[in-house]
């Protein structure tokens, strides 16, 4: 996978060694020789991934990666640091700055492009989720940018498998004074474990007794019910081969036995952190869609769903010589409501008028607000008398209980009056048989209201 990599080093031939271990691999690459140029680069969107030296004057890398990870706009770029420190402290400071991952001078080739490529996957995920997202705020949801980036990563469920049991039980306490921890020592436990629970992280051992932890690792990622869990390996030194397997296959991270209490939690708050701003984002996706396709007040589907999605039925119904109909719903007398009562009271009325309709109406029905007061319902494999008999005893529901209104505080009668119109063969399509429904309604109107009509065949 290819990706725009920008390389932040103030000396020039560190910059010129890693594009030119980076152009081989085929990444395009571009420099910056400090961190003011390093943040105004990612804020216009010119790179993937920053490879971040820490030892620069002026603005140095944990500062420029703190203002990257504090900034909406380039949080979801992934950050590595690049260094000559090698010690816990200096990891737990970039760490909390927010760095994703470290490289140490002198660097390998492999773990250089093993880290590159696993982070540069994850961003393209986020990528995608990220420009969908961003639909949310035209439909006045708020941003969900800056809503994921306030996350603290903090009280999550985590699963930790690992059956040394001191190893188990320090790398709980140290977990627990900001998370909940699940101890698994068995991991096809820790697998079921895993799909029937709600956790946010999981930490797996690779020397599981009598088991390879990175085939757990592997089953986690593979798995519809946990494959959007992080999960971080926990490693000796002689897993490196097994460490760069994992992070190719998309495992989140790894942490290298003696596991320092410090790297540790700052290392499940990046991940778990990475984990919840991705959720924000599919919520706001989300929400976007179904705010897209259903009406606000009522909570069925609007016009747009309902001009989208009918044509379609309305084709599958004259292929299979399927009956399909249609019912034009309308309260009777709604602007006196609002005249007598208030705007609000007949927001009221229109909420429970949908409820009830719900009620009486199959999952396959669609059930669309049409305009104003007015409802449509088309029903598959439903001829005219099927669809007369839904339309009654939809009309009685509403009129046998008055309407609640105002809180609760006072109740008002209300009626329908329905039209009902069947698919006929004559049909050029779907709008042919709504014509006819529109019709039959307002016959019904003229009638006395309160009532079904069914139009001619």
């Amino acid at each position: 996978m290819s990706a725009r990599v920008l390389i932040v080093d103030d000396l020039f031939p560190n910059v010129k060694l890693l594009e030119t271990k980076l152009s081989l691999e085929y990444f395009d690459v571009i420099a910056a020789m400090n961190g003011p140029d390093a943040i105004a680069i990612c804020e216009k969107g010119l790179c993937d991934i920053v490879l971040l030296d820490v030892m620069m004057p002026g603005m140095d890398g944990f500062e420029v990666c703190r203002r990257l990870k504090n900034n909406p706009v380039t949080a979801h770029l992934p950050v590595v640091m690049v260094t000559a420190l090698d010690q816990p402290a200096d990891r737990l400071r970039g760490l909390d700055a927010g760095a994703d991952d470290f490289l140490t001078k002198p660097i390998d080739d492999t773990a250089l492009f093993t880290r590159v490529r696993s982070l540069v996957r994850l961003k393209a995920v986020t990528d995608e989720l990220r420009s969908r997202a961003m639909a949310s705020r035209d439909f006045g949801i708020g941003d969900p940018l800056a809503i994921a980036t306030a996350e603290t990563g903090q009280n999550a469920d985590i699963l930790l498998v690992d059956d040394r049991a001191s190893s188990a039980e320090r790398l709980a306490t140290a977990l627990s004074q900001h998370h909940s921890v699940t101890v698994e020592t068995d991991p096809h436990q820790a697998l079921v474990r895993a799909t029937e629970g709600s956790f946010e992280l999981a930490l797996v051992s690779l020397d599981l007794k009598d088991f390879d932890g990175l085939r757990l690792c592997s089953q986690l990622r593979s798995l519809d019910r946990t494959r959007n869990i992080p999960v971080i390996m926990m490693a000796e030194a002689h897993d490196r081969g097994r460490i760069i397997r994992g992070l190719d296959f998309g495992v989140h991270d790894y942490l290298m036995r003696p596991i320092d209490r410090n790297e540790l939690i700052a290392r499940v708050r990046t991940q778990v952190r990475r984990r919840r701003f991705s959720e924000v984002l599919r919520g706001a996706v989300q929400a976007s869609m179904e705010l897209a396709i259903t009406d606000g007040l009522t909570g069925l589907h609007n016009r747009r769903y309902l001009d989208n999605h009918l044509a379609a039925l309305f084709s599958e119904a004259v292929l299979r010589q399927r009956p399909v109909s249609a019912l034009m719903l309308d309260i009777d007398r709604f602007k006196s409501i609002n005249d007598t009562y208030g705007h609000e009271a007949g927001d009221e009325v229109l909420k429970a008028f949908a409820d009830r309709i719900r009620t009486h109406t199959r999952g396959i029905d669609i059930v669309a607000r049409y305009g104003g007061e007015e409802i449509v319902i088309i029903l598959p494999d439903a001829g005219v008398e099927g669809a007369h008999t839904i339309a009654e005893r939809i009309r009685e529901r509403i009129e046998e209980v008055p309407f609640s209104i105002q809180r609760d505080t006072r109740s008002v009668a209300v009626t329908v009056s329905i039209g009902v119109a069947a698919r006929n063969a004559e049909d050029a399509g779907p709008a042919d048989m709504l014509k006819r429904a529109d019709a039959a309604l307002y016959r019904a109107k003229a009638e006395g209201r309160n009532r079904v009509v069914a139009a001619a065949a």
